[in-house]
């Protein structure tokens, strides 16, 4: 049975995996990405990580699929990603291409990719017109509309971290200011937690102090689900979305932060046509975006 190679590219691990034509993950590797200017490095450890998937299919695969960080570019196929200076327009798919000959190679952002897996095997099944997002370090998203994924001009629809919800807020990494992710993304939920008396390390923290009843963590949830909130329903009005699936590490916290989050989005989604809108958390985790990579070649 034909399976084809996944690659899923991310600041912090490079992973690679083969997906089977029903969408089961067979086999997945991965190493933690390099932390270096050095664009050669990089591509040494997403190339031993292709390598290890080639070597578990016995060397054929029917095709390649790419989830890579944002930006991207579609019509150069490359990639600069915020989170990893080394590549900035890097060809990812000519490289992928050379390793991995004679089969086709698609590449699409890593939200897309997450919300193409969700959709396809997880949480998002049946939803003709959906959100998917991740909340941890960043905040990324995509987006699939009547039924099929929606790229955008560039590769970068749905980069719904970076919808602006406070037009005073915070300074954001991407040169904007007041973006969902520079307030709602982890680093920055510590951040402000610590800022208001909080003494705890990062977000997985912060979702422990939460869960035994800490009040500024508790707050720092709340506002950051505020934020969340507001985005979903601006998103969900442009697009007229009827489901929203939120994965990520911060997602993990659980009831601190989807309930507030379930709240807040009452107040804000006030038209008509978002009162059936939901939110629901990710099913895949961390295998979301192999899944969805691999999801790429079915169209």
């Amino acid at each position: 049975m034909a399976t084809t190679l996944a690659v899923d590219i991310g600041g912090t691990k490079i992973a690679a995996g083969l997906v089977d034509p029903d969408g089961r993950l067979l086999f997945q590797t991965r190493q933690p990405t390099p932390r270096t200017h050095d664009p050669d490095q990089v591509w040494a450890v997403t190339l031993r990580t292709i390598d290890d998937a080639l070597a578990a299919a016995g060397g054929a695969v029917d095709g390649v699929g790419i989830a890579a960080p944002g930006p991207i570019d579609l019509p150069t196929q490359s990639m600069s990603p915020i989170n990893m200076p080394a590549w900035r327009g890097f060809p990812i798919r000519d490289r992928v291409m050379s390793a991995v000959p004679d089969v086709p190679v698609r590449m699409a952002g890593d939200g897309l990719c997450m919300a193409l897996g969700e959709h396809w095997r997880g949480a998002g099944q049946g939803a003709a017109f959906l959100l998917g997002m991740v909340v941890s370090t960043g905040i990324g998203g995509g987006l699939i509309l009547d039924g099929a994924p929606y790229h955008g001009r560039t590769g970068n629809a749905g980069h719904v971290g970076h919808v602006v919800v406070d037009i005073d807020g915070p300074p954001c990494t991407c040169g904007g200011r007041g973006c969902v992710e520079a307030i709602a993304s982890g680093p920055h939920l510590a951040q402000w937690a610590r800022s208001q008396g909080w003494d705890g390390a990062d977000a997985k923290e912060l979702a422990d102090a939460a869960a035994s009843g800490n009040e500024v963590a508790l707050a720092a949830f709340r506002r950051g689900a505020r934020a969340v909130a507001a985005m979903i329903a601006s998103v969900g009005a442009v697009c007229d979305l009827d489901l929203v699936v939120l994965g990520g590490g911060v997602a993990k916290a659980g009831p601190v932060l989807f309930d507030p989050l379930h709240e807040e989005l009452r107040t804000f989604a006030g038209l008509g046509f978002l009162s059936g809108l939901r939110v629901v958390p990710a099913a895949l985790g961390g295998e979301a975006g192999l899944v969805g990579a691999a999801a790429l070649l079915r169209g």
